[in-house]
């Protein structure tokens, strides 16, 4: 198991994985319109999109807790 303090890194990574997955499979798909190719088109764009995503989720996300801390009432 990983140690706690490691959470918001592997929150940043799981959630900048399955993003960057749908995202860059739904723009692949729509350029290819499902040919052979895709398969290996999508890895390849996922691959260079979740290099981009992941450290942009670990810099975005504290400022967008505080934008949500804003925005929201405590319960």
């Amino acid at each position: 198991m990983i140690p706690a303090r490691f959470a918001p890194i592997v929150f940043g990574l799981i959630l900048s994985g399955l993003m960057s997955s749908i995202v860059s499979g739904i723009a692949t798909f729509r350029a290819l319109d499902a040919a052979d190719a895709f398969l290996p088109a999508w890895t390849s764009a996922w691959l260079v999109s979740w290099g981009v995503a992941f450290p942009v989720v670990l810099v975005i996300a504290p400022v967008t807790r505080r934008l949500v801390a804003l925005l929201v009432r405590p319960a």
